[in-house]
């Protein structure tokens, strides 16, 4: 049975100066956004409030008079849980479960229970217990009795309190262990993008705001069946796959979680471990939904989660997608802007890859004059494979050639080269 989620939000300076600084949001967008998270996570939005006030109540967020009216509002609406859009302190959140006699989470909680749901591998789900983790150990403080029917009276320590200090025990050493186990993973994603430096193999990475295609765009030029969902955060766990740019060079083809407007700061960092293929990447193809009326923010919204991963000098090619859905379909293409396609249909599509395949320097076409046996032919087959054959010479006992390849190829062939 779905829970019934009343969503709230506050108008005032602090969170305008914080919408702004962010990526221009208002209100009625972050709570648009809200309710296709709360949705996304398998509530049922009964409603929502929204206050103006010119700061935030350090006690209660909304304040007190607010805060009785939803009591009144759960009961009548029979509401399950208050969902806020902004984060909570521990104290806010306490004062507001108190009073209003129900279930508080902030956005924040909400994010790490989708990705809770949507983790699939050992590393996602590691990523989102590390996260969890985090954002739970300072929401311990306070909670000494409700952890216990006994308390602790003045100048002893209750058994309250002793499970208290357990409960933080337990967490800091579940955390130890948790980040042991994310540097393990991190050496071998190491390992592995070093033996593609060592053989040149380009990688592009995607990114994007959540549910702006990445994944149909991935399946589009892939041939893959990677998920496509119409939710946010469909594609959590890193997806790798190799692609054939016009040059007939090889490059890895990488797609991972989508961002999103305030997305934790702690989440960020529980990911870098799969985010690294982003900061490693030769090229980003930052996706950006172009038929979403607030396309510029969720793209700026992007940029700094990008600059929060300190990705400064990777070239970036903005792909507009979703142009199938434009009401207004001559949207004019500028390539010093970025490139025009739709997934769905594969419109744009050949262009954006002949752009790809221009960007990428990393692996450039060499001239090579080679000589083999015929028992080599296996180097006429990567020949035609990955480069332009323009000269070929058969004798009885040689084959000689004039092609050009990537780089990354001469130098497997280099025994060969004339």
């Amino acid at each position: 049975m779905k829970q019934r989620a009343l969503l709230v939000s506050v108008r005032s300076e602090t969170t305008s100066r914080r919408r702004k600084s962010g990526a221009g949001q208002d209100e009625d967008d972050s709570l648009s956004e809200l309710q296709d998270l709360a949705n996304t996570a398998g509530a049922e939005v009964a409603g929502q409030m929204i206050q103006t006030r010119p700061a935030l109540d350090p006690a209660f967020f909304i304040g007190r008079g607010k805060a009785l009216q939803l009591h009144d509002r759960i009961k009548t609406e029979k509401v399950d849980l208050l969902i806020f859009d902004d984060e909570l302190t521990p104290t806010q959140q306490r004062n507001l479960e108190h009073l209003t006699e129900s279930r508080v989470i902030d956005r924040t909680q909400l994010i790490l229970a989708i990705f809770a749901q949507r983790a699939r591998t050992r590393e996602g789900k590691l990523q989102v217990e590390l996260a969890q983790l985090d954002y739970l150990r300072p929401r311990l403080t306070g909670h000494g009795v409700e952890l216990s029917r006994l308390g602790g009276g003045i100048g002893t320590r209750g058994p309250g309190e002793t499970r208290l200090e357990m409960d933080r025990r337990r967490i800091l050493h579940r955390i130890t262990r948790i980040r042991r186990e994310m540097e393990r993973v991190r050496a071998q994603r190491e390992l592995h993008r070093q033996h593609r430096r060592n053989t040149s193999i380009t990688t592009i990475s995607l990114v994007g705001y959540t549910n702006a295609g990445k994944s149909t765009l991935f399946n589009a030029l892939t041939a893959s069946r990677v998920k496509v969902s119409d939710q946010l955060f469909s594609t959590l766990d890193p997806t790798l796959r190799k692609i054939e740019l016009p040059s007939k060079r090889l490059a890895l083809l990488s797609d991972t979680v989508g961002f999103i407007r305030k997305l934790p700061h702690t989440l960020v960092m529980a990911f870098r471990a799969t985010l690294e293929e982003v900061v490693e990447a030769d090229l980003i193809l930052h996706v950006i939904d172009r038929a979403a009326p607030q396309f510029e923010e969720h793209e700026l919204a992007v940029l700094s989660v990008l600059q929060d991963l300190q990705v400064k000098h990777t070239p970036i090619l903005k792909v507009y997608n979703k142009t199938d859905l434009l009401k207004s379909p001559g949207v004019r293409q500028d390539r010093t802007l970025g490139v025009l396609v739709s997934a769905l249909t594969g419109e744009g599509l050949d262009e954006l890859v002949r752009q790809v395949d221009s960007m990428l320097l990393r692996d450039p076409l060499v001239d090579c004059h080679l000589v083999f046996p015929h028992s080599e032919a296996r180097v006429l087959r990567l020949i035609h494979q990955r480069g332009r054959l323009l000269e070929e010479e058969v004798t009885p006992d040689l084959i000689r050639v004039h092609a050009q390849i990537p780089q990354s190829v001469a130098r497997q062939l280099n025994p060969f080269v004339q």
